[in-house]
């Protein structure tokens, strides 16, 4: 298979974006990162905002959840918008409040299950630590971001000698007893909380009992590469769903001066049903469109105007055919990885696709010049769903959930192909100029 210069460049850059960004909050400060370097000038949600045409600007909420936008030179009424959503979360270990404890003198942490991941992938992984800390001030706290490069943790398998059935009936754990990590040898005459804090209090250069609270994830610290025997494909953790965020990023970095106001907003919380106040069953995106129809002077009747122009793009990943579980798929709608964007169905939905919405993304794609793929699920298997549903309810807008076909969703090591990266930055490079 032959791989552009620039897909294999697009795809390196993804494989770096999502090396920097082992936690939800350490994905928005890269988007965030990459927004500054390209002009956009950060909007706070406690300040009164002046927009105006052609500028390019983006708000924070929460610190895991970004909208970014460009502001249209045509009037939003008779535009509308050119929305594009995707979620910063993937699935995975999340520290208690409190999580070490000393067990026979080893110091192990605990963790709730965040999402659906795959358990037995966290195995025998070089395993750390990254997230965000608050830390105490003489007049309150701060909040800094924290990230070990070095692998600090481990899930080690229980040997097959003690575990006889392992390969018969898959490898399991009891999320309560099994799960907690390993961090190291206790200390004579310390704690167990005072060995978890201490690392973390050297790397932010503060005293250990200034860390008031903290939301950390474990992290796989193998770097994102290429495999297969062209180099085809793309193998990392969190491909669903920072691929997306990536492609969406680049998107809109790609579109100079547009019509219609574009935006791109990534939540948090997605993993676990989105309600929270960065979710996307949250205000944010209601607040910030808002806010964008007060700034352009719209009344009631314009600003519904507006929403019944616009267009939303719900970007999440898909599952890609496995040759090895054939089984597994609906036939007809194998979505076959390095074949193209995947348009995903549901009729109870899980996916906000309709056959109008469906039809225009395909226009997009052959706008772009790519190839594009349909995909429902099994009908006697359960279905995810996506953001979609949620914002084109809340929005009353009409919507459509694509993605890039992937292997091993929920994986700590997900993998998907080269060329369906760099479709789906074209395909969503189209919606912002349609």
């Amino acid at each position: 298979m032959i791989i552009p210069a620039t897909a294999r460049t697009q795809a390196q850059d993804l494989l770096d974006f999502i090396d920097a960004s082992p936690s939800p909050w350490h994905a928005v400060e890269s988007c965030e990162n990459r927004l500054q370097a390209a002009g956009f000038c950060r909007l706070e949600e406690v300040d009164r905002w002046h927009l105006v045409a052609g500028g390019r600007y983006y708000v924070v909420r929460g610190g895991a959840s970004i909208i970014a936008f460009i502001v249209g030179s045509q009037p939003a009424a008779e535009s509308g918008l050119r929305l594009i959503g995707a979620h910063t979360d993937s699935p995975g270990l999340r520290l208690k409040p409190k999580p070490a404890e000393d067990a026979a003198g080893m110091v192990r942490l605990g963790v709730e299950v965040y999402g659906g991941p795959l358990l037995a992938t966290f195995a025998d992984r070089d395993l750390s630590l990254a997230g965000r800390v608050n830390v105490r001030t003489a007049d309150g706290f701060f909040t800094r971001l924290v990230r070990f490069a070095e692998p600090l943790l481990r899930l080690p398998n229980l040997a097959i000698h003690m575990n006889r059935e392992v390969n018969e009936n898959g490898l399991k754990f009891n999320k309560q007893t099994e799960l907690p990590l390993l961090l190291g040898i206790s200390e004579e005459g310390g704690s167990a909380d005072r060995r978890f804090r201490q690392p973390i209090a050297a790397a932010l250069g503060v005293e250990a009992d200034d860390l008031l609270t903290w939301e950390l994830n474990a992290y796989d610290t193998q770097k994102g590469t290429f495999w297969g025997v062209d180099r085809e494909f793309v193998a990392n953790s969190q491909l669903d769903n920072l691929a997306s965020c990536h492609a969406a990023l680049n998107a809109l970095l790609a579109t100079p001066e547009p019509a219609a106001t574009c935006l791109i907003a990534f939540f948090d919380h997605e993993e676990v049903g989105s309600e929270s106040a960065t979710g996307a069953s949250g205000s944010f995106i209601a607040d910030l469109v808002g806010r964008l129809a007060g700034q352009a002077g719209l009344d009631g009747e314009d600003q519904r105007r507006m929403l019944a122009r616009s267009f939303f793009i719900s970007a999440d990943m898909a599952h890609g055919w496995h040759p090895n579980f054939p089984a597994a798929y609906e036939p007809c709608h194998r979505a076959l990885v390095n074949a193209g964007p995947v348009i995903k169905s549901n009729a109870n939905q899980r996916y906000s696709t309709s056959a109008d919405t469906a039809a225009r993304f395909m226009a997009l794609c052959d706008k772009a010049g790519v190839p594009c793929q349909q995909y429902a699920h099994r009908t006697d298997l359960g279905c995810g769903s996506t953001i979609g549903p949620i914002v084109a309810s809340r929005l009353g807008i009409p919507s459509v959930d694509v993605g890039s076909p992937m292997w091993a969703m929920h994986s700590i090591r997900e993998s998907a192909g080269v060329l369906d990266h760099a479709y789906m930055i074209a395909a969503l490079s189209a919606a912002f100029t349609d």
